[in-house]
């Protein structure tokens, strides 16, 4: 019986939510993992631990060494910069290099049906590094088009295989550090009201398991480009409202019609559905996401809402 050579991962960040889950799923796979970041938190036991700034390129080098890995997982890419630096690091370094990317590249593509990843052709998105992208402010105030230049650069290369997952909104967990279903719990616990858009839109959701799951399916796979990563069926406000309100029987659910400002986070101006059929003619099986709204929202929550 001939052993299979065990895969080299490289994951640049992975130190929380979904990344964490990601590293320990590929230890327990059985390879042979390292987690580059700054420092500020150590990997699982099993992982190789590398400390570099990821925005020093010389830093970053020398962390690396002569290292040489099967799959590059870069969970924290932010900007055209971060990307730039990437490919000229790991060209040559790497056979494939999966890059987190959000459904929030789709900022301006308002559909009433779901988008597919053609929608957003990063070879047509024009870079600027010039922008302010060291700067939180803006970076913050501008995270979908970051992702998507981020994406251009990668893709401007035909001889760098790269994959630019792009994840729908996360729930799940008891490690959510977005706040954003305490939000909700908080209000619907004092019954105070819950901006929402006049028009509020539905959007796709993915389960903190499963975009790990399809994180390590993506790694031992040979396609490249954008891949939409999403469970099926789309959710509204109202959903997630009523889920939350089950786990707080004192609570009610009040909602604040406006047509313009500030609204909750889960509640949308336009649609933000995607359309995951190419993963799935690619091979991996989506969960429906009403079939997991109820246990994620208890995972995050607590299972009395507190």
């Amino acid at each position: 019986m001939v052993m299979e050579k065990a895969r080299e991962i490289l994951v640049i960040g992975g130190s929380r939510y979904f990344g964490k889950r990601l590293v320990t799923r590929l230890l327990a796979a059985g390879d042979r993992v390292t987690v580059l970041n700054r420092g500020s938190s150590a990997p699982p036991p099993g992982a190789t631990h590398l400390v570099a700034d990821r925005d020093d390129e010389t830093s970053l080098v020398a962390a690396l060494g002569s290292r040489t890995f099967d799959v590059v997982v870069d969970q924290v890419c932010y900007t055209p910069r971060q990307a730039e630096i990437a490919r000229r690091v790991f060209t040559g370094r790497t056979g494939r290099y999966v890059m987190t990317s959000t459904v929030e590249v789709y900022e301006y593509e308002d559909s009433l049906t779901p988008v597919r990843e053609d929608a957003v052709d990063p070879l047509t998105v024009p870079v600027d590094l010039e922008l302010p992208w060291d700067d939180p402010e803006f970076l913050d105030a501008h995270y979908g088009e970051g992702k998507r230049q981020a994406e251009a650069v990668f893709a401007a290369d035909p001889d760098f295989p790269y994959v630019a997952v792009r994840v729908a909104h996360v729930l799940g967990g008891d490690d959510d550090f977005t706040g954003r279903l305490e939000h909700y719990a908080s209000r619907i616990r004092a019954r105070e009201p819950i901006a929402v858009p006049f028009s509020n839109q539905p959007a796709t959701y993915i389960h903190v398991e499963e975009i790990a799951d399809f994180l390590v399916w993506a790694v031992g796979e040979d396609f490249t480009g954008p891949v939409n990563a999403a469970s099926h069926g789309p959710l509204t406000t109202v959903d997630l409202c009523e889920a939350i309100v089950a786990r707080i029987p004192e609570g009610k659910v009040v909602l604040q019609l406006v047509e313009v400002g500030e609204v909750s986070p889960f509640s949308f101006f336009r649609s933000y559905g995607m359309d995951n059929s190419r993963a799935t003619r690619l091979g991996y099986t989506f969960r429906a996401a009403p079939a997991w709204l109820t246990a994620a929202v208890a995972e995050t929550l607590g299972k009395d809402g507190d």
